[in-house]
C-alpha cells in the first residue's frame, strides 16, 4: 500500500479557490471576479464531492501537506476552510501538525476571520504582498498599501505559528539598488519563508498588451540577472538562503507543499482549475479540472468531479518533469531515481559536459544539482540532460 509519496516524496492536498476582489494585469492564474456574493455553502459542498471522487481513485493515503490557493482564499469564510479540511481529514489520513497553508491579500485580511482560519487548522498564511512601495503596488494593480501589507505581516506573525510573503521584482524601472534596500525591509518582517519571483510578461494579461506596445519596459536579460545574483546573495547573507530558485527560507521552514511539486512528489488538485499528479494503478494521472467556477461547480454537481482533462505519462515524461522540477532545488535530484522512473540512467558524459561548462555540480555519488550559473539557464540545462 503506498501511503504517500512512492519516493518517500509526500502525498500534498491542493485546493483552489477562483475568486479575487480586482483581476492584476500581470496575473494569468485561474481568478474570477464576481460582483455579487458567492455561494460559499453550494461551493464547499463541491469540494467535498470532488474530494471524494479523488479519495475513490488515489485510495488510503496519509497527507503531509494542503495548500489553499488561488484566487484569493483569504475571500473564504472561515467556515468554508473549515468545511474544506475536515473533508480532507474524513477521505484521507491527515497528520497531526502537518502544514496547512491559506494564500491571503493584505487587503482581505481581518483578524477574526485569520482567527477563523487558524481555528480551523490553517497552520500556515503566505501573504501576497508583491512590493513594498506603494508607487509600485498601483502600477501592479493591487488593491492595498504598504501601510496595510505591514499591517497583515504583523497580525499574521501574532496568529499563525509560520508565515510566508510574496513579492515581485525585476519591475518597471527597478534598480538594484533599490530592490536590494526593498529586500534586507522585507528581510526584517519576514518571519522565515519568502517567495522573490522576477516579474514575467504573459500573454493574455494587460501588461502584455502594454509590454507589446512600447508602454512597459522590463528589465533586459542582463539586468535582471543581476537582480536575481544580487537576490540570491542578499537573501543569504540576512539567513533567508535560496532552497529553490524563487523560494527563500531558514533551514528548517522551507514550504512542505511546494517540495511535494519540486520533488516529484504526489498530489490531488479539488476545485476550479486544479491540476493534480498522483499514481493511479502504477501509471502518473494527471487531472485537470474544469477552469470556469460556475461550469465546474454545475459539472461537480451532475458527475461527482469537475475534470475536463487527463493524460497518463509515459516513463519518459516523467524523467523530463522529474529533471524540471528538481532542478530548481538547491538539495538536486538524485540520478538514480531518474533511473528508476525512465528505466534507463541520464548520459554520464553529458553531466560531466555541463559540469566542466560550471553549469551543473555532483553531490555525493549519485546526486547532481544546478550551480548559480546553471539555474539562469535551466532550461537549456534540462534540455541538455533530457535529449
Amino acid at each position: 500500500m503506498n501511503h504517500s509519496g512512492k519516493d518517500g516524496t509526500g502525498f500534498g492536498v491542493y485546493v483552489h479557490w477562483p475568486f479575487c476582489m480586482a483581476k492584476c494585469p500581470y496575473c494569468d492564474f485561474n481568478s474570477h471576479v464576481r460582483h455579487h456574493a458567492v455561494d460559499q455553502p453550494r461551493f464547499a459542498a463541491a469540494f467535498a464531492r470532488e474530494i471524494a471522487e479523488m479519495r475513490e481513485r488515489t485510495g488510503h493515503r496519509t497527507v503531509s501537506s494542503i495548500f489553499l490557493g488561488g484566487g484569493t482564499p483569504s475571500l473564504m469564510q472561515p467556515e468554508t476552510v473549515a468545511s474544506v479540511l475536515n473533508e480532507i481529514a474524513a477521505n484521507w489520513h491527515v497528520p497531526d501538525n502537518i502544514e496547512i497553508t491559506l494564500e491571503a491579500n493584505p487587503t482581505s485580511v481581518e483578524a477574526e476571520r485569520f482567527r477563523g482560519y487558524h481555528a480551523a487548522g490553517v497552520n500556515r498564511v503566505s501573504l501576497g504582498v508583491q512590493a513594498l512601495n506603494d508607487r509600485d503596488l498601483r502600477r501592479l494593480g493591487r488593491m492595498h498599501s504598504v501601510e496595510e501589507a505591514l499591517a497583515a505581516i504583523k497580525l499574521a506573525r501574532d496568529i499563525f505559528p509560520r508565515l510566508s510573503f510574496d513579492l515581485i521584482y525585476a519591475r518597471p524601472e527597478q534598480t538594484v539598488e533599490a530592490w536590494r534596500e526593498e529586500l534586507v525591509k522585507a528581510i526584517s518582517y519576514a518571519a522565515d519563508h519568502l517567495s522573490l519571483y522576477q516579474l514575467t510578461i504573459e500573454e493574455g494579461t494587460p501588461f502584455y498588451n502594454l509590454w507589446k506596445a512600447g508602454k512597459l519596459i522590463t528589465p533586459d536579460g542582463d539586468d535582471a540577472a543581476a537582480l536575481y545574483a544580487d537576490t540570491q546573495e542578499t537573501t543569504a547573507r540576512h539567513g533567508l538562503p535560496a532552497y529553490e530558485i524563487s523560494n527563500h527560507a531558514a533551514p528548517g521552514a522551507e514550504s512542505q507543499h511546494n517540495l511535494v511539486y519540486w520533488r516529484y512528489g504526489e498530489y490531488v488538485g479539488v476545485g476550479p482549475g486544479a491540476h493534480g499528479r498522483f499514481v493511479e494503478n502504477g501509471t502518473r494521472t494527471v487531472t485537470i479540472t474544469e477552469r470556469h467556477p460556475e461550469t465546474w461547480i454545475e459539472k461537480v454537481e451532475t458527475v461527482g468531479h469537475g475534470i475536463v482533462e487527463e493524460e497518463f505519462l509515459t516513463h519518459e515524461q516523467e524523467g523530463d518533469e522529474f529533471l524540471l522540477m528538481g532542478l530548481r532545488l538547491v538539495e538536486g535530484i538524485d540520478l538514480a531515481r531518474y533511473e528508476r522512473l525512465t528505466g534507463h540512467s541520464v548520459r554520464e558524459s553529458r553531466v560531466i559536459s555541463l559540469a566542466e561548462q560550471g553549469l551543473v555540480e555532483y553531490i555525493g555519488n549519485s546526486r547532481i544539482r544546478t550551480t548559480p550559473q546553471g539555474a539562469i539557464v535551466l532550461n537549456a540545462v534540462i534540455a541538455e540532460l533530457a535529449a
